[in-house]
């Protein structure tokens, strides 16, 4: 309904969740650059979302999609600190793993009969197979391990990576060119966060 790069960005306002969460479920606090960073990023997502986006091929309803990207946002934010919190378990990663493989299971069931039937060829199932080893599996290994050793406000800022550079796969794949307002808050969220995490590793 929206565009991948303003999905990804709205789904991405996790921080601002776990920041107000994370004192309440995770007794993590929240330090000076933890809230400078957020407010830079605030102001790059606010640059994101303001510089407006006409319906498109790809995007054929950007308002409704703006705000399904936002509940997500929301969801995401509880799934880290979910994961986080059973990382301070005695089970330790191996818990969280189990914990995404279940949640994992629940959304295929959930989404099968959508899906279903389906005439699908050797190419769907090789591409499905490839998302789902690489782009979910694998990702998931190294982000239940890593939030084993970072708190879920940083871990969550570290994925900021993703949306800043989502555009640039959606232009290159999709031909979907976000403003230059969507540009330039890219660049703020991707620079405080490369910025934030040289500063914690100095410290």
């Amino acid at each position: 309904l929206t565009t991948a790069a303003h999905a990804i960005f709205l789904q991405s306002t996790a921080p601002f969740y776990l920041l107000l969460a994370g004192p309440l479920l995770l007794g993590e606090r929240a330090r000076r650059s933890d809230f400078a960073l957020l407010a830079v990023a605030g102001l790059g997502m606010a640059l994101f979302v303001m510089g407006g986006q006409p319906p498109a091929r790809t995007a054929p309803d950007p308002r409704q999609g703006n705000l399904l990207a936002l509940a997500s946002g929301v969801t995401w934010a509880a799934t880290l600190a979910g994961l986080r919190w059973l990382s301070h378990r005695r089970a330790g990663s191996g818990q969280s793993m189990a914990t995404v493989a279940a949640g994992n299971l629940a959304a295929c069931l959930f989404c099968l009969p959508a899906a279903l039937p389906a005439a699908v060829s050797l190419a769907d199932l090789s591409v499905i197979l490839y998302l789902g080893v690489f782009q979910i599996g694998l990702a998931y290994v190294f982000l239940t391990r890593g939030l084993t050793g970072v708190p879920a406000l940083e871990g969550s800022l570290l994925l900021l990576a993703e949306p800043a550079l989502n555009p640039v796969w959606a232009l290159l794949v999709h031909q979907e060119r976000p403003s230059a307002a969507a540009i330039a808050g890219a660049a703020l969220i991707l620079s405080a966060s490369l910025g934030h995490a040289l500063l914690r590793r100095r410290g």
